[in-house]
């Protein structure tokens, strides 16, 4: 089907793409699986998962080799992010904070020097590195944040919290987003922003882990202080000021990964309500053969049918380095929100057995939640949506595209 500009839109997927969701499916099945009931009970993170996705390439996936990653495509990135978030959110928050939001910034916005110094060892899973714009005051207003960002000579001091962050402890490296013109953050004007990368050795540096989430058990999630951190100039991403352009590119990432990922749960659901219900009796016969029953996980399939289609769009403009924001937007919104209905039903499929902890499905409905308030809530997604429509909103080619996919 050819698409605008005389673009090609396959939904085949490539030899090469159905290798890698075999491979990813198969390891996640068989290493994680087994124990991510366990790991979510403890409220536990296993740092041994990460070398272990590294070694598969998974980290630096749509990071070219020539920066040491492992040249995949977009839509590469995105059915990882599925099959990983299939088994549990928690794996899927990795590829979204580290290969996501973090490595391609990096990509798209470093200079050589921060490319080597920093992209390559991510790509090759040798640092880990996460994202830092949420605070304890400022979520979906970015331009709510207290981050401060103080220019003494060739030396940037930032002073601040960074709150809701994923791998908080676990990360070596960061991408911040601080107030670095103060003129600016008293008029609210975003291009007082800029972006910093951090070392977690840097002095001053600290963090912590929640211990009161209520899902995402098995992942990471946690703050950081900033107390006068000294960040060399050669530290900043992009350039002074451009701090608000990318941390919106930086969600068109992490969104789409999010968006396939949500998919991937979606899946799970349905999955798992499909075996329970030919297997649970009610009435002298299966509950699948019971018509509301059938209503649930027919819409589970048209859900996770519709939710594949949007992403994989996303991840079509990406590979052509096509401005992407209202598509990435609009599938994040819908399949996480999907998702949320699927656990929903999912657990009522399974009626008493989904109040209980013996069965998936209540660790679906509490993992999902999380993905309808981050990178963007609902309702923000929708007044996007709504202006995109109205035309109070237009897109318009800037400097934030990834570059398009040259395999």
């Amino acid at each position: 089907m050819s698409g605008k500009d005389g673009l090609m839109l396959d939904f085949d997927l490539t030899e090469e793409q159905r290798l890698l969701e075999q491979s990813v499916r198969e390891w996640a099945g068989r290493e994680v699986a087994p124990r991510i009931h366990e790991l979510d009970r403890a409220h536990r993170f296993d740092p041994n998962i990460l070398p272990q996705m590294a070694e598969l390439g998974l980290l630096g996936c749509s990071v070219p080799t020539e920066y040491g990653g492992a040249g995949m495509d977009y839509v590469s990135l995105g059915l990882i992010s599925e099959e990983l978030e299939y088994v549990d959110t928690s794996l899927r928050v990795i590829m979204s904070v580290h290969a996501g939001l973090n490595c391609l910034s990096l990509l798209t916005w470093g200079t050589e020097d921060q490319k080597q110094r920093y992209l390559v060892p991510q790509a090759k899973g040798h640092k880990i590195a996460t994202y830092g714009l949420t605070e304890p005051s400022a979520g979906s207003d970015v331009r709510g944040i207290q981050t401060v960002a103080v220019k003494k000579g060739d030396r940037y001091f930032l002073t601040g919290e960074k709150m809701w962050i994923s791998l908080a402890d676990v990360a070596d490296n960061f991408l911040v987003f601080a107030w670095s013109d103060p003129e600016k953050k008293k008029q609210r004007d975003p291009a007082g922003i800029s972006a910093f990368i951090l070392e977690r050795s840097f002095k001053g540096f600290s963090s912590g882990t929640l211990k009161e989430k209520w899902g995402i058990l098995a992942g990471n999630t946690g703050f950081f202080k900033m107390e006068d951190v000294e960040v060399p100039e050669a530290n900043v991403l992009g350039k002074p000021g451009e701090g608000f352009k990318i941390a919106m590119f930086a969600l068109d990432q992490g969104r789409y990964t999010v968006a396939a990922g949500a998919t991937g749960l979606i899946r799970a659901c349905r999955d798992a309500s499909a075996k329970y219900a030919k297997e649970r009796k009610t009435f002298g016969s299966a509950i699948a053969e019971h018509q509301l029953v059938k209503e649930m996980i027919a819409q589970m399939e048209s859900d996770y049918q519709a939710a594949r289609l949007l992403w994989m769009r996303a991840g079509f403009l990406k590979n052509n380095g096509r401005r992407n924001t209202r598509e990435t937007g609009l599938a994040k919104w819908f399949a996480t929100v999907a998702s949320e209905r699927a656990a929903g039903d999912a657990v009522q499929v399974h009626g008493a057995n989904g109040y209980s902890d013996e069965y998936p499905v209540g660790r679906f409905y509490r993992n999902c939640k999380g993905a309808v308030i981050y990178e963007g809530t609902r309702e923000i997604h929708k007044i996007m949506q709504a202006d995109y429509v109205l035309e109070f909103r237009q897109d318009r080619p800037t400097r934030c595209e990834l570059p398009p996919y040259a395999g």
